[in-house]
């Protein structure tokens, strides 16, 4: 049994399977520069406009420092990517990767954590876009009813707040204003039987539309991405430069006060928005040259964001002090501040835009996946299907249209953002040591693009000795007490440097490797507890029914 829960799929045997069959069917349609924007799209949405706000607050003007961070991190994993997509050019992203270097559980493993980032990265995405199209709304004089622009828990905490500070004598003015809006929604919500009829509409109604947009084409959602990405910028644009000459650089101090603790505390909220160039990858199949195309794509889209994150994390710290920033729409709010409203306004209505290309993206990239698990026999064959006029994955993309829809109608952002970062780490991790393997097996030469190599044979050791002795003062007690991860993440790099002593490991996807695994030590229990119960689910999933239809058990 181990060994055919580790059987792999050879290169020909993946690229064989996507030339016959239902999924041949898909339009080649994209270029270098339809994919940069879906990249673009996707890590430049709800991030840049409403989760930079909570990390601002939580780091403060030192989160940009994160950015950067996060990115190098991203690099290294791009170059993977890249020459995964070169080596492997099929939808199916980590999954199909991990397929090819360690086998059939590992692929299930990623596909179904990429199943559950994507869908819990779109819900942040619908759920961000809600709180922005009602604020449109207000600004031009109309206003949508509260109670069905929110979660039931978010209210009904909220008026439970409200009702132990009366209780307590305490006046309602030192509580949010939002929390006393989120209160007064519960006690305005009409009831049926007892029971409040409170749920987020404008988020399940956009989920809906977009779907109904990715079903009935890959052209169509080109053409619409396409059209948001260049607004989307414009915007930015518009952001950094005029807020540039209202910066006060006085606000940059202190400009991490609440240390490296603080500014790590984003990285969950923060890293979600940098999958973006992953959901590149499950297009391949509609690429017209994506063993040429996605590589550059991947690496374009990323070095354009992290700049503009850059910038902007910068402007909104230094226009007003960072605690100001604890906000669900930050750059509207800071141009509120220095009083451009006819800014702010902009920035509300192009922010609905902006999300809307990231929801669409997101929204693309999912049902690929679900496609290609079913095409290599793990899900069941109606996820493969592709519609006969519209050329996609029909079946799929309604699936992942009422996977997202439903939970954006009823759950609040904080349990989301929480979620998304647990799977994408893995299949980060699981690419950049899939190339190690292709290195080292000497399975890279169909490879189009290449990580740059870097011979790590001693570096790599010699950075472990030197990291260990300044880490010292952390005992072992004290960091599985404190963060349980970080043994694994010193065994792992202890691994890497044996096996890159006898191997000659790259260096890059060994770095790689280490920051993914450093970060996902900074994630929160509630993530990783999730996670276990989806992992579960999967793992059951497969055992019933995956193991045994797999092609290749067959």
């Amino acid at each position: 049994m181990s060994d055919s829960l580790f059987r792999k799929k050879t290169v020909s045997q993946i690229l064989d399977d996507a030339a016959t069959g239902e999924s041949s069917k898909l339009v080649k349609t994209l270029g270098v520069r339809d994919l940069t924007s879906f990249g673009i799209a996707a890590i430049i949405g709800a991030g840049i406009f409403s989760t930079i706000g909570l990390a601002s607050y939580n780091g403060g003007p030192a989160v940009s420092l994160l950015f950067v961070f996060t990115a190098v991190a991203c690099v290294f994993t791009a170059l993977s990517y890249a020459q995964f997509a070169s080596t492997v050019p099929v939808s199916g992203s980590a999954y199909t990767y991990a397929y090819v270097a360690f086998g059939e559980i590992f692929a299930w493993v990623i596909g179904w954590a990429l199943i559950l980032e994507y869908a819990v990265s779109n819900m942040v995405v619908a759920i961000s876009w809600s709180e922005y199209f009602t604020s449109m709304l207000s600004g031009f004089g109309i206003t949508f009813p509260k109670y069905f622009a929110t979660d039931y828990g978010s209210a009904h905490r909220a008026w439970e707040l409200v009702q132990q500070t009366k209780q307590a004598g305490t006046a309602l003015s030192t509580l949010p204003e939002n929390t006393q809006l989120l209160a007064k929604a519960w006690a305005d919500a009409p009831t049926m039987g007892g029971l409040h009829l409170i749920a987020n509409l404008p988020a399940g109604a956009i989920t809906v539309l977009i779907t109904a947009l990715v079903y009935v084409g890959i052209k169509e959602s080109r053409t619409a991405s396409n059209i948001l990405v260049v607004l989307k910028l414009a915007v930015i644009g518009l952001v950094i430069g005029v807020g540039a000459f209202y910066v006060k650089p006085a606000n940059w101090s202190p400009f991490a006060p609440n240390g490296m603790a603080g500014v790590l505390s984003g990285v969950a909220s923060v890293f979600f928005a940098f999958i973006g160039f992953d959901s590149i990858s499950t297009t391949a199949e509609e690429c017209k040259n994506p063993q040429r195309d996605l590589p550059r794509a991947m690496l374009y889209c990323l070095a354009i964001c992290t700049v503009l994150y850059v910038l902007i994390t910068l402007v909104l710290t230094g226009m007003v002090n960072y605690k100001e920033l604890g906000v669900s729409d930050p750059l509207a709010y800071v141009f509120q501040k220095v009083n451009l409203d006819f800014v702010a306004g902009v920035i509300s209505v192009s922010a609905v835009v902006a999300i809307t290309s990231a929801l669409l993206v997101y929204q693309l990239g999912q049902p690929r996946i679900w496609m290609t698990m079913s095409r290599d026999g793990l899900l069941w064959k109606r996820f493969s299907t592709i519609h006969p006029k519209y050329k996609t994955p029909s079946f799929a993309t309604i699936v992942t249209g009422f996977l997202v829809a439903l939970p954006s109608l009823f759950m609040d952002l904080k349990f989301f953002v929480d979620l998304t970062s647990v799977g994408t780490f893995f299949a980060f991790i699981m690419v950049c040591g899939g190339i190690l393997f292709l290195d080292a097996k000497g399975l890279t030469a169909q490879s189009k693009f290449k990580v740059p190599y870097i011979n790590g044979k001693y570096i790599i050791g010699v950075a472990f000795v030197v990291a260990f002795a300044y880490a010292h003062g952390l005992h072992i007690a004290e960091m599985a007490n404190e963060k349980p991860l970080l043994i694994v993440f010193w065994a792992i790099w202890l691994v890497l440097a044996v096996q890159g002593f006898r191997y000659n490991f790259s260096l890059l996807p060994v770095i790689g490797v280490l920051t993914n695994l450093y970060l996902m030590t900074e994630l929160g229990a509630s993530n990783w507890q999730i996670f276990g119960i989806w992992l579960i689910i999967g793992l059951a999933i497969y055992f019933s029914y995956g193991y045994r239809k797999s092609k290749l058990a067959r």
